[in-house]
């Protein structure tokens, strides 16, 4: 690789690249990976494709004299900052607010080299260091955080991290048509109120908003506080507008002003998706740390994403907030030729070790007439059932698994990334003439040793609170499977995902599913406590004790021995 294309994190390597300023310096909480499954890669590689001077502070000390903060100096446009491919509380903690012992996305996994709440530590740092500066905060921990959001680690509801972190913007979600063109505008010096129009930011404006066409005014932070049934209401309209593809701005009042959400950008053509990773990335972690190990790249280095977005709508999960409903694929091609560059990776031994993406089996589904679509309020394409407008043929996932197995030293593509079995199968049978060679061309050729899917519970009532299909779903699908490698002569085994004490979960329902007959003979090992997200459906129920949804009450267990004995029904069964 030319040395200008490498990324600088140190004076010297700045130096080295001849550059007598920096355009943009992004800090992280994350070890440096220059690879597409890294959000910080991502911006990094699309900025300077358009010929910014990016460099990158990688795990800053916060701690000590702030000098990883000061080292690079002030950049010529702006700081941006992200806490890393996680929540940095959830990197933290477990379930039972135990204290991790590592970090995935660190050298060797050595945990303590994020602070807790990284974002706004970083941000008031630079905001203290360099105050006329602007600073960008955004990633995982900032996205999920752009407005009233309960927090699980100290119980109560914090205002949107702008309040806090006193950052000038927040980008949410995938960012990067909005990076650039903000990027843009920084260097233009366009003036705050055009600024203020960019899709898909985040800003604190002071004064009383306005009620105008288009915009949802919400309840404030201050009434969310005040009263759980307001914070309840806010959720359910900030989740029906993020999932449709003409939402609304988003105000919502705190302190003596408000703070704006605009509109996401629509979704990503292929054509977009493509240039996104058609970018020089080397797919290796930064040269700085030589020999040492990064567990979460070793877990990725030689995956594929194939697409963007999910219409599941899991009330625990947080893609949909994130990357959007609406699926954004890339080309066929684009992904072909990813696949080819693997083959020159130190160590790939011709093994795709995840060709997918959320949900791997969405590749190239859609609404049958998208007019229906750009008029859709549902949070789900799938839950309570299958909305008829939906396109659920996997012929062009299976024609793009043809060409990358045709692909001469790929021997095996392996889909390790999540898929949704209700896509294919129903309690009458395989859904259409493309399911059943999906579902045999997954586990014959896809699987490595076991096929894993989350029903996440057995009882249809708990189903329900998590916006998941009936059990009797997967008793349809573990009897295809059996069948279907017991003539194949193949061992491969069938892993189901369980959450225990999720709103609606009652001991007596963790005691029907240890006793479920449907699960004899598996071995229960992947079961997970739930753990309340921001910006989920279920820890706005956690926290209320209120379906949003219906505004009906909701049975939740908070107690964290009870919540423990839940869990260990699990393995009383092993």
């Amino acid at each position: 690789m030319p040395e200008n294309y490498m990324i600088p994190t140190s004076v010297k390597e700045v130096e080295r690249l001849g550059w007598d300023y920096i355009d943009v310096i992004l800090f992280t909480g994350d070890a440096f990976v220059d690879h597409p499954s890294f959000g910080t890669a991502c911006i990094v590689r699309y900025l300077q494709k358009y010929g910014y001077r990016v460099a990158v502070v990688p795990q800053p000390n916060w701690r000590d004299d702030l000098r990883d903060f000061k080292k690079l100096g002030a950049p010529r446009l702006y700081f941006g900052l992200n806490s890393g491919a996680m929540d940095s509380m959830v990197n933290h903690y477990t379930a039972g607010k135990r204290l991790r012992h590592d970090d995935a996305y660190t050298p060797d996994g050595k945990s303590g080299q994020r602070p807790d709440y990284a974002v706004t530590v970083y941000s008031r740092i630079l905001k203290d260091l360099y105050p006329d500066i602007p600073v960008v905060i955004g990633g995982i921990e900032a996205s999920l955080r752009r407005v009233t959001h309960y927090d699980y680690w100290q119980d109560r509801l914090f205002p949107s991290i702008l309040v806090d972190s006193r950052a000038d913007w927040l980008c949410y979600g995938m960012g990067e048509r909005p990076m650039l063109e903000l990027t843009r505008a920084i260097e233009s010096g366009r003036n705050l109120h055009d600024i203020r129009k960019i899709p898909q930011l985040g800003f604190l404006m002071t004064g009383k908003p306005k009620q105008a066409e288009g915009v949802l005014v919400l309840h404030s932070f201050e009434e969310c506080c005040a009263d759980k049934r307001a914070f309840a209401e806010n959720f359910h309209l900030i989740e029906t507008h993020a999932n449709m593809l003409h939402p609304d701005t988003i105000i919502e009042p705190v302190g003596d002003g408000y703070v704006q959400i605009n509109p996401p950008y629509p979704p990503a053509t292929e054509q977009e998706m493509d240039s996104f990773w058609d970018l020089p990335f080397t797919k290796l972690p930064h040269p700085r740390y030589k020999d040492k190990r990064i567990p979460a790249y070793d877990m990725i280095k030689f995956s594929i994403n194939t697409h963007r977005g999910c219409f599941g709508g899991c009330n625990f999960c947080t893609i949909a907030a994130h990357q959007g409903k609406f699926i954004q694929n890339r080309s066929e091609a684009s992904i072909c030729k990813e696949a080819k560059g693997l083959l020159s990776l130190p160590g790939f031994a011709g093994n795709i070790s995840d060709l997918g993406a959320p949900t791997a089996n969405m590749y190239g589904m859609a609404g049958k007439d998208r007019s229906l679509c750009a008029k859709c309020r549902r949070k789900s394409c799938l839950f309570p059932k299958p909305c008829p407008n939906l396109d659920r043929s996997h012929a062009r996932v299976l024609g793009l698994y043809d060409k990358v197995m045709a692909i001469k030293g790929i021997r095996h593509a392996y889909i390790g990334s999540g898929i949704r079995y209700d896509l294919f199968l129903d309690e009458n049978g395989f859904v259409d003439e493309t399911s059943y060679p999906y579902f045999k061309e997954l586990v014959l050729r896809h699987t490595s040793g076991r096929l894993k899917v989350a029903p996440e519970h057995t009882e249809d009532n708990v189903l329900y609170y998590m916006a998941k299909p009936s059990f009797r779903l997967f008793v349809k699908l573990r009897q295809e499977f059996e069948k279907l490698t017991s003539k194949a002569g193949l061992r491969t085994g069938i892993v189901p995902y369980f959450i225990s004490s999720h709103p609606g979960c009652t001991m007596k329902d963790m005691q029907n599913l240890s006793r479920n007959p449907a699960l004899k003979g598996i071995w229960m090992d992947q079961v997970q406590d739930f753990m309340p997200t921001p910006m989920t459906t279920s820890s706005v129920m956690f926290y209320t004790g209120l379906d949003p949804r219906t505004m009906k009450p909701v049975f939740v267990e908070r107690d964290p021995e009870r919540k423990k004995a839940q869990k260990s029904l699990f393995f009383k069964k092993k």
